[in-house]
């Protein structure tokens, strides 16, 4: 009986000391994140069990995407950011012009980098630094009226050609008020970008020299590209589409009746789109289409959003065992679900599989499998995009012939690059 009590004893101070010291090695640590209430939800959750798995108490701290990035460049100015940040991918050059704005995650225990793409790691990294990783993927791809096409008794188009066909054969049996693209603005930009890329296999920014990777020439039949659809009636041009008040492609009468019968989208906007078709009509994802002599598929891939540690943490492993569960662990994986899109982590994107919408699913797996050159988060600075768009809607107008629209781009876009070298 003597030993049986002995033997309580150890047990229960064994039991006493591995507690004290879960509760010894427990740090406090906070997360900043914006979103909407279903987010808000899930992260919070999430964050919860994750706590409880790793022995961490993590505060949330979050709000929506207004007002965000001053919020949390006033935190990083003061070095008083939250141990994981949500950053939103363009935001990298703001906030870690050399790579060493946050944490190297490469440099933290705790976190699996083998859930993630190549291509994921190099589009959130900086210098060859990783700033953060991301969450989710997406990209741009191609949305056709299914319903369209078989009226006029075409195919779905594959390659520009066959859509300049199918444009033609369109008109002439449903009439000229029909449209097999649209193009404004920044998908304008997007489309003149897609095709200089395929073209060339250069994203438009070189990593290395911070400038333009793109010649004249280059950028010139790019631009030209986008005139000749104008030029054929495979989209409006932008004095049309100005005429109609620039309104959003989804709330357009003739979206809705399938007179505009494509775009160019983001993948995880597939519903925004097919929601107000007409009854009957079918919105489909389709595979990338190709200018002639294209080296790539020319994908415009990048994260939708990033996990960042800040360089600041006073607990920096412990944030990593955070992330690492959020992004790669059962609990944290289906606590947070597809609030954040389709996940960019293989085991938590395998373990999500048959979560959320079929056509949202296929256009992901459309964007993942293609092939393009990392895409720099210059693309979608402000300065520079509004460079690139104000310039496309000089030479709509007639006021700038495309070589010059691509050398004004180019001197633009350049003298934005400069001010981060």
């Amino acid at each position: 009986m003597k030993s049986n009590r002995f033997a309580g004893v150890l047990a229960g101070t064994a039991l006493a000391t591995i507690t004290l010291v879960q509760v010894a090695s427990a740090d406090e640590l906070r997360m900043s994140w914006w979103g909407g209430d279903s987010r808000h939800v899930a992260t919070q959750k999430a964050l919860e069990v994750c706590g409880a798995k790793h022995g961490h108490v993590i505060k949330g701290e979050f709000t929506g995407f207004d007002g965000y990035l001053e919020k949390l460049t006033t935190q990083m100015a003061g070095g008083t950011e939250a141990d994981i940040v949500q950053v939103n991918w363009p935001w990298l050059p703001l906030f870690s012009r050399d790579g060493t704005g946050f944490a190297d995650l490469r440099q933290l225990k705790g976190l699996d980098l083998t859930q993630w793409s190549d291509a994921d790691l190099d589009s959130a990294s900086v210098n060859g630094i990783l700033q953060g990783i991301s969450v989710s993927t997406t990209g741009r791809a191609f949305f056709f009226n299914e319903t369209t096409f078989q009226k006029a008794g075409v195919a779905i188009p594959t390659s520009w050609p066959e859509l300049e066909a199918a444009t033609k054969t369109i008109k002439e049996k449903l009439g000229d008020d029909y449209y097999t693209f649209n193009a404004v603005k920044e998908t304008a930009q997007l489309l003149v970008t897609l095709a200089v890329v395929q073209k060339t296999g250069k994203d438009m920014v070189d990593p290395k020299a911070n400038r333009v990777a793109w010649t004249p020439e280059e950028l010139t039949q790019g631009i030209a590209f986008l005139g000749h659809l104008v030029e054929i009636g495979a989209l409006r041009s932008q004095k049309e589409e100005a005429s109609d008040g620039n309104v959003n492609l989804f709330e357009k009468p003739d979206w809705a009746a399938g007179k505009i019968a494509g775009s160019y989208e983001w993948d995880s906007t597939y519903s925004k789109y097919a929601d107000p078709l007409q009854e009957g009509q079918i919105l489909k994802p389709v595979p990338m289409l190709h200018v002639e002599g294209a080296v790539t598929d020319g994908v415009y891939r990048k994260p939708s959003m990033l996990l960042s540690i800040s360089k600041n943490s006073k607990h920096p492993e412990a944030a990593a065992q955070i992330l690492n569960c959020l992004l790669n662990e059962p609990e944290g994986i289906d606590a947070l679900g597809t609030s954040r899109g389709l996940p960019s982590s293989k085991v938590a994107a395998e373990r999500l599989a048959g979560q959320g919408e079929p056509e949202v699913r296929a256009a992901n797996e459309i964007v993942v499998a293609a092939s393009g050159p990392t895409v720099s988060p210059f693309n979608e600075h402000p300065e520079i995009r509004g460079i690139f768009i104000d310039t496309l809607e000089e030479y709509a107008y007639g006021q700038l012939g495309a070589e010059d629209a691509a050398q004004q781009i180019i001197d633009g876009v350049n003298d934005v690059l400069a001010e981060f070298d």
